[in-house]
């Protein structure tokens, strides 16, 4: 793609892609081998050894996945891209590469639980210091600090209740106390078409690349993205020999497609959330609603500053509590009741009971995360039904 200046959505269609010369065929094709064989030894050799570029085994690249990883470096602005198998493997990937024993790790405490699961009981296992704290706050930053700190982790919009940071406030406070020091932003929630934590800051991003990247929920991917070097590194020591979470390339196919019409979804999810988001606030039998887009949302300022739109995931608090809040989810028709996000279907959860069940009850109280709290992400889906949905469904309160 020789025109960087092309539009996002010209991006994530043409960015990245191969002619392929032998077939002319116009989607890149699913190239499903796990070893590429080579012409004679000396070019084996050669490329093991570094010193000729081309393909080996699908562990260490694929060509439909290369694609991919190229595009999705472009579309966030990054130098490098490395595609795995799940959000959960970019994370863990990430964090062997960037940790050793000795070392410490800032986290924010409001994070999806699998991740909270993830830096609390595993990588903790393994000799690595873990300091949850909030990272919208800079003065709990400063205090936190080590000599030994590796790392600084955070989600913004944070997973369940859109919790925001400030990216640049976060990157300069870290850097100027140690520009060694990883800032790692999970842009999952934002997309790389409503946020680019690298061009604020963050030294690296990941992705689920099971949710809005994909879009049709019949994938699951991760992606970690930032310099070159960096993913270099990523790649040959923390996807190949740590994790091995190495994502197939009929996944990587359908992807590409997902991504094809990632700008036209991306605007339907967050117009469609908007409007949720102001219906809620306006409903009686809510007590509060989480979107960064509403005036009256903590993080409303920051987010104005750092995001393009506000995104597809609503949160609010039942008024009645966890019992009103679960039965407000069994009574409705449209909506499906199931984790996940970015899908084309609206999807809805209790987060204490589902996603964040890894945190304690005290946890969950600590991170302002409510046994009444519902998250919604919010579908394509005409959005005239998704309100009557939720109207039906508060109507069974009653």
């Amino acid at each position: 793609m020789e025109n960087k200046n092309y539009g996002f959505g010209t991006k994530a269609i043409h960015a990245g892609n191969k002619k392929d010369k032998t077939y002319q065929a116009l989607t890149m094709p699913i190239y499903q081998t796990s070893t590429f064989y080579f012409n004679d030894c000396e070019e084996g050799g050669r490329k093991f050894a570094g010193e000729e570029e081309g393909y080996i085994y699908t562990r260490l690249g694929n060509p439909t996945t290369s694609v991919l990883e190229q595009k999705v470096a472009a579309l966030e602005g990054a130098e490098d891209c490395v595609a795995v198998a799940s959000g959960i493997g970019a994370v863990s990937s990430i964090f062997w590469t960037m940790c050793k024993a000795g070392d410490h790790v800032i986290a924010d405490g409001t994070l999806y639980g699998c991740t909270f699961a993830y830096l609390n009981h595993g990588l903790t296992r393994y000799g690595v210091e873990v300091s949850f704290i909030d990272t919208s706050n800079l003065d709990e930053i400063k205090k936190a600090l080590k000599p030994n700190t590796a790392a600084v982790y955070l989600e913004t919009p944070a997973n369940p209740n859109l919790k925001i940071a400030n990216i640049t406030a976060v990157s300069e406070l870290v850097h100027n106390y140690k520009k060694e020091i990883m800032v790692v932003c999970d842009n999952t929630f934002a997309t790389p078409y409503l946020q680019n934590p690298l061009k604020l800051g963050a030294d690296a991003v990941i992705h689920s690349g099971t949710k809005y990247l994909n879009g049709h929920g019949d994938v699951i991917a991760g992606f970690v993205l930032g310099k070159k070097d960096f993913i270099n590194q990523v790649r040959l020591f923390g996807l190949k020999d740590m994790t091995g979470a190495v994502m197939g390339p009929f996944e990587a196919f359908l992807i590409l497609r997902g991504l094809k019409t990632f700008e036209l979804r991306m605007d339907r999810h967050c117009d469609n959330a908007m409007k949720i988001a102001n219906y809620l606030e306006q409903h009686p039998m809510v007590d509060k609603v989480f979107y960064p887009g509403l005036k009256s949302f903590e993080g409303y300022e920051i987010a104005q500053k750092q995001m393009r739109k506000f995104g597809g995931i609503v949160a609010f608090e039942v008024k009645g509590g966890r019992a009103e809040g679960i039965k407000l989810l069994n009574s409705l028709k449209l909506c499906t009741i199931a984790v996940s996000l970015g899908d084309a279907e609206t999807l809805i959860e209790h987060p204490a009971s589902m996603t964040h069940s890894p945190y304690s009850s005290e946890e969950l109280k600590e991170q302002g995360i409510s046994e009444s709290l519902v998250r919604i992400s919010v579908g394509l889906e005409n959005v005239e039904d998704i309100i009557a949905d939720l109207e039906y469904g508060f109507s069974c309160l009653k």
